[in-house]
């Protein structure tokens, strides 16, 4: 028969790891990694090189979206330079004025001697003087030699969803082309034609980039 083994000096020997400090020790870890993950991502909000691109390679293009038509030049890109970059360059007003030009001729034709044609654009959200679509449309009037008006609506609310606009001045003309620098989800553009559809305009909507691959 055999002798029994005494354990509990072996026993006495063991260190029982603490489970409790453990699971403090993974909860903080996991904490640690949820508020650098929340970082990164706040960071990423910031970084340019995360930020929509176009390179200019011509793709006119005709588009429904937000339940409008719009005709556009250039399509956004994964490379290329930034919509920052872009709007910050006072030599890419005369770029996009003179590319656009060329692209409504080719567009509305024969129809444009005939008169009775203005250009206006969305109004301005963020500046106090004249934005990047304001300065290029100016430059679209005289190089077509129609008329540009400037701030025809107004944005009441600040959400670009279901936005609501103000008309502050109606064109003369019957023919209205709409231009925008940018068009991302087209609300902006649908916008602009609830405010001038009680005034029985012939609206026709143009972008220089559609911001959507």
């Amino acid at each position: 028969m055999r002798t029994p083994i005494d354990m509990s000096e072996l026993l006495s020997e063991i260190e029982v790891p603490d489970i409790g400090s453990a699971q403090l020790a993974l909860q903080d870890i996991q904490a640690k990694r949820e508020q650098d993950l929340f970082a990164e991502q706040k960071r990423k909000g910031w970084d340019k090189t995360v930020e929509a691109r176009c390179d200019f390679t011509p793709r006119p293009r005709l588009t429904r979206r937000s339940g409008l038509f719009f005709l556009s030049y250039w399509q956004k890109s994964v490379y290329g330079r930034t919509l920052t970059d872009i709007k910050a360059d006072d030599s890419m007003v005369l770029f996009f004025a003179g590319t656009m030009t060329s692209f409504i001729k080719e567009i509305i034709g024969p129809d444009l001697l005939k008169g009775d044609w203005c250009i206006i654009t969305t109004p301005k959200r963020r500046h106090l003087v004249k934005n990047f679509a304001t300065r290029i449309s100016e430059e679209i009037a005289a190089h077509l030699n129609i008329p540009f008006y400037e701030d025809v609506c107004s944005c009441r609310t600040k959400q670009r969803v279901d936005a609501i606009f103000d008309v502050n001045v109606v064109p003369k003309e019957q023919n209205v082309i709409c231009f925008d620098d940018f068009v991302t989800t087209g609300q902006t553009l649908q916008a602009m034609k609830r405010a001038l559809e009680p005034f029985n305009k012939n609206l026709l909507f143009f972008s220089g980039i559609n911001n959507k691959l």
